[in-house]
This record gives structure tokens, C-alpha cells and sequence, in this order.
């Protein structure tokens, strides 16, 4: 199972392409929000109790400081994917890219793009595939897909521009 976590409901709209993602794969997933700021308790609480409850791999999406990954990665021995979001508060997402990134040595947070959760979800259904085979069959599946999308992209290029498409 996903944890999905936001440090605010607002974060909401970034972080529906992570559970959108799970759907798509049939994850099992949970979502709620856990702020390090305003609710320091429940998010130890969360991060604490997160593997007891099934939860194998943590999505936290959080915006300005964007102390919530880092401190739930060092609450627990789960895979923790940070996803920083560009919120009203931000440096255009730069102060949540960085808070996340720069997590210091012996605390990883594997850290997305900016408002990235779509790929905060792929990743999360690839740690998981690893130990689900059936899992595993549908990101292949995934992946065999994107290169027919673009290959069917390039075929559609050719017709449009016939003698000057360089392959």
C-alpha cells in the first residue's frame, strides 16, 4: 500500500496525480494530510505507525519549508518520495525543491520534480513491483505503451511532413 501525505488540504490538487497513478496500477493507497508545522504529533504518529498499517513506501507532497518528507524519512524505515510543491507561499517551488533535496546524509528522500507527483506514483508502483510480479507485468505494460505512443507520434510526424522528417 501507498501512503499519500500532504502537509495542507490545498496540496490536494498537486498530489491527485500520485493517487490517480495508484488507481491506474490497482495500488491500494491512503491519503490524508500530515503537517510537520501545525500537526508535529500526528505526523510522528503517521510516520511511526505507517508499516504496521501496510504501508510500504511514503508520498509527501509539501510546499514553502517543505519539512515533511524529510521528517517523516526520519521517522521510519520506509521509502520516502518528496514531492515539492509550488504553493502560494513559495519561491516558485525552489524553497520546497531545495528543503527536500538537501536532506542530510543518513536520511534519503527520493525528491521529484517540482509538483511531480504523477512520477512520485510511477516510482512508488516500481518499489513496489519488485516484490509483486503481477505489479511488475503492468509497469512493463506502462513502459511498452509510452513507446508506442511516441512511435505513433513519429509516424504522424511523417505524414505531415513528407521528405523533410529526419528519422
Amino acid at each position: 500500500m501507498i501512503g499519500i501525505i500532504m502537509g495542507s488540504r490545498s496540496d490536494l490538487e498537486v498530489m491527485r496525480e500520485a493517487v490517480d497513478t495508484a488507481k491506474e496500477f490497482g495500488v491500494p493507497y491512503e491519503v490524508t494530510v500530515v503537517s510537520a508545522h501545525r500537526t508535529p504529533d500526528r505526523m510522528v504518529a503517521y510516520a511511526k505507525g505507517a508499516a504496521e498499517r501496510g504501508i510500504k513506501v511514503i508520498i509527501a507532497g509539501a510546499g514553502g519549508a517543505a519539512h515533511l518528507p524529510g521528517m517523516v524519512a526520519s521517522l521510519t524505515t520506509l521509502p520516502v518520495i518528496g514531492v515539492p510543491i509550488k504553493s502560494r507561499n513559495s519561491i516558485d517551488g525552489w524553497d520546497s525543491l531545495l528543503s527536500i533535496v538537501q536532506m542530510p546524509a543518513g536520511v534519503p528522500v527520493a525528491t521529484m520534480a517540482v509538483n511531480g507527483s504523477r512520477n512520485a506514483g510511477l516510482l512508488a508502483v516500481q518499489i513496489l513491483a519488485l516484490s509483486d510480479k503481477e505489479l511488475g507485468h503492468k509497469v512493463i505494460e506502462h513502459k511498452e505503451k509510452q513507446v508506442a505512443s511516441v512511435l505513433s507520434g513519429i509516424d504522424a510526424m511523417k505524414v505531415q511532413f513528407p521528405n523533410h522528417f529526419d528519422e
